[in-house]
């Protein structure tokens, strides 16, 4: 019994000392976070070939590499070594190779690789001038199947400096793609004996996603062939068959999107993503599964009913069902859809995110990347209803950490509103003690917040602060009349939604009402601006990629087709455009110490967001800055510059909440 207990003790005391030696989350652990993602099941279904991303911190910027494990998760194997930004892995359909794209040595552009799984460095396989945005593999495992973006000649070969921007499009600029030329994605066929590569569409047309047929006979694909494609959001579903120019049949005529094709096992159907809406642009819609004879004929959707966006459609091995991501209120669910009755049943459902599901070539089974509130990205494998966590990536990350809690909430706003909300506290939280609260917002609009390891979140909180994700009207996840709630009315009903969350947090003795803040990015930015527009009540502000005086905008980011649609010209509809840029004309309202941060190089919401509130807020006297990412697109990429925000927001809130 002595010895007993002295081993009990013992044990006792490395319990205690593991609890002491752990810590909070804090923003240099950034560098150490890896994220596996574009997981394929090798074609006899014993292996999953993945990406996984990780960070140089030497070279301050991401690395990613292949890498393999076994379908039971027993074996890994590390497949590159360079860090070079491998993408679009595939196997081969024979299962001997592995191809991927990647930029190495003096490569000027991504080009094709080859690796035999059996061992060796991957070879180079192409040398193609263009920009290879998609490659599938033909079933005989003999040719590849590319979409490559025509190549800027612009630059010239002599000097560095480039020549002039000539424009002429009605579209003319976009996010990390810069000013628009006339440059076309088309179809090639690329031999892998003779390596021949032949052109299979020509024109003025984009052709995307392309796809083999079963027996390899033919190739379906999206693309937009409306009279002014510039216009609109609107593209279809085309087939083809295998060999340069042959015609196009088009096999749907939606007037707004249709898109990633997906053959059936037989041939005989497509599966592919509708949108909710046939607008020209459909910013506050969602997308539902749909099926069209491949030969031609009506279409069926499959998940119109449900009311809800869904994604990553696969067939079932027999072909009878389809299988696919859906959102549901702060869920990502695995569910399956007969084609013949369309009744849905859920195969994986809960507090957690689904973010790719590819299915196993043998049997009905799926490999999933997976994320819960205290787990990072892994891959898990979904089979008879049970889900099993295959990758361990994570383990290293979390091993030194001590994570916030994680609960969802529902909050009612003040026109009766139900929204739903997830709150994250820290760690060792007092039960009934009032926090400063940090409300930080979503962008998108249309998007959710779910239940996934929410980085971002999870950082303020281990900072010592509640923090609320609040999916205001506007989010996807509730259905389209939810999303659409917003259409033309910015900074309404949102900004309602908001306030109701941080009163519902107030009343349920969560949120100290004088310690309150509000941050966001892109949209979540712009929600900002508005909210402290509207409501004093906040005692500090981080608005991210945000904008206030949206008149200013048209022209300068990449929306014009939303713009136009949705609001009107300006010299048509003014009056529009000023009540949707209020907290700029009501500035002198605004009382809310306000950092404001952009990219550089932003054309989703560009620099001059930031810049005109901060200009404004800084000659009325209210407590501001401006920080500015260099060379950055609206997603910030180098790790430094997301430790750099991180602190900033922290060091921000701390200022004028604590």
């Amino acid at each position: 019994m002595k010895l007993l207990t002295c081993l009990f003790a013992g044990m006792l005391s490395v319990f205690t000392l593991d609890a002491q030696t752990k810590r909070a989350l804090r923003p240099s652990d950034v560098y150490r976070l890896q994220e596996p993602s574009g997981p394929k099941v090798s074609p006899d279904g014993k292996w999953v070939l993945f990406t996984l991303q990780s960070v140089d911190s030497a070279k301050d910027k991401n690395k990613s590499d292949l890498w393999m494990i076994s379908w039971d998760g027993k074996e890994q194997v590390q497949l590159t070594f360079d860090g070079s930004g491998a993408s679009q892995a595939r196997w081969s359909p024979d299962g001997r190779f592995i191809s991927f794209v990647a930029t190495r040595g003096e490569d000027k552009s991504g080009q094709v690789y080859l690796l035999d799984r059996r061992g060796g460095e991957g070879k180079k396989l192409t040398d193609i001038k263009g920009s290879i945005e998609d490659l599938d593999w033909s079933p005989n495992s003999k040719s590849l199947l590319l979409s490559i973006k025509d190549p800027d000649f612009s630059d010239s070969a002599s000097t560095k400096i480039r020549k002039p921007y000539v424009i002429n499009r009605y579209h003319f600029k976009q996010d990390t793609e810069g000013y628009l030329d006339s440059a076309q994605t088309h179809l090639y066929l690329f031999g892998l004996d003779n390596k021949k590569l032949d052109t299979l569409t020509r024109g003025i047309y984009n052709e995307r996603n392309a796809t083999f047929s079963p027996d390899g006979n033919q190739i379906a694909f999206e693309s937009n062939r409306s009279d002014l494609p510039d216009r609109n959001e609107n593209t279809d579903i085309f087939v083809m068959e295998n060999r340069p120019g042959a015609p196009a049949k088009q096999l749907t005529t939606w007037k707004g999107e249709d898109s990633d094709p997906l053959w059936s096992p037989d041939g005989k159907s497509i599966a592919y993503l509708q949108s909710s809406s046939d607008e020209p642009f459909t910013m506050y819609g969602q997308k539902m599964a749909a099926v069209v004879p491949s030969a031609g004929g009506e279409k069926q959707l499959m998940t119109d009913k449900a009311d809800r966006p869904v994604r990553d459609l696969h067939w079932s091995v027999n072909g009878k069902n389809l299988v696919m991501l859906m959102e549901d209120d702060r869920q990502v669910k695995v569910i399956s859809v007969e084609t013949a009755g369309k009744k849905v049943t859920i195969l994986s459902e809960g507090e957690r995110s689904f973010y790719a599901l590819e299915d196993h070539p043998l049997r009905n089974a799926w490999i999933t990347v997976m994320s819960t509130p205290d787990r990072p990205a892994e891959l898990a494998v979904l089979e008879n209803g049970k889900l099993q966590q295959i990758t361990h990536v994570q383990d290293s990350f979390l091993a030194p950490l001590v994570l916030p809690k994680v609960r969802g909430f529902r909050s009612t706003s003040k026109d009766g509103t139900l929204v739903s909300g997830i709150l994250y506290t820290p760690a060792d939280a007092v039960e009934g003690k009032r926090l400063p609260l940090i409300l930080f917002i979503h962008g998108g609009p249309v998007g959710q917040d779910e239940f996934d390891f929410d980085f971002t979140r999870l950082m303020y909180a281990a900072a010592g602060y509640a923090v609320a994700g609040v999916n205001y009207r506007g989010s996807s996840g509730r259905g389209v009349d939810y999303i659409r709630s917003i259409y033309a009315d910015w900074g309404n009903r949102e900004v309602m939604d908001i306030i109701g969350a941080a009163d519902h947090l107030i009343q349920t003795g969560v949120a100290d009402e004088n310690r309150m803040g509000i941050a966001g990015w892109s949209y979540g930015g712009i929600s900002t601006n508005y909210t402290i527009a509207t409501d004093s009540r906040f005692k500090a502000a981080v608005s991210g990629a945000g904008s206030s005086l949206q008149l200013s905008l048209y022209g300068s980011d990449q929306y014009v087709t939303q713009y136009e649609k949705e609001l009107g010209a300006p010299w048509q509809k003014p009056e529009k455009w000023i009540a949707v840029s209020y907290p700029f004309f009501k500035a002198d309202r605004i009382k809310t110490p306000t950092l404001f941060m952009a990219s550089e190089s932003d054309f989703n919401v560009p620099v001059a967001g930031a810049e005109q509130m901060y200009q404004a807020l800084k000659s009325l006297g209210v407590p501001t800055e401006l920080v500015i990412y260099p060379k950055q697109y609206h997603g910030i990429t180098v790790p430094s510059y997301l430790k750099d925000r991180y602190q900033r927001h922290i060091q921000w809130f701390d200022k004028y909440l604590r």
